[in-house]
């Protein structure tokens, strides 16, 4: 097994059953123990990391073993990386303009992940 200093941890809405259903999903195929799981309600967990409190609530962040951080989207395409038979998740990330849509879509879905868990109407706004 790999040893907590050399994992990643990926830091989720824990409140969110959208995100805690993708964390199940996560944990079922990291069959190499490479990622930490960790809800950014987890104060104590998250306070290490030095991000803040409004950034983990809007969007996942990937953080890397040797400190490098990436949030919303552009987590994807690393956690390919890092999960076993999952690499075919950055490809499409090499394509010009598609990580500028999947950070659209990401948004889109992070800023409605609430009601989208419930399965209840997203909120409108102006217009």
């Amino acid at each position: 097994m790999t040893s907590d200093s050399r994992r990643a941890t990926l830091i989720y809405d824990g409140e969110c059953g959208l995100c805690q259903r993708a964390v199940r999903r996560l944990r079922g195929l990291d069959r190499e123990r490479r990622l930490t799981f960790v809800a950014f309600q987890d104060e104590p967990a998250v306070r290490r990391f030095g991000l803040a409190l409004p950034a983990l609530a809007a969007a996942m962040h990937l953080v890397l073993s040797d400190g490098r951080v990436f949030s919303g989207a552009d987590a994807v395409p690393e956690l390919g990386r890092l999960l076993p038979g999952k690499r075919w998740w950055t490809w499409g990330f090499v394509v010009p303009g598609v990580r500028q849509v999947a950070r659209r879509v990401y948004g889109h879905i992070a800023r409605r992940r609430h009601c989208a868990a419930r399965g209840l109407p997203t909120p409108r706004t102006g217009g």
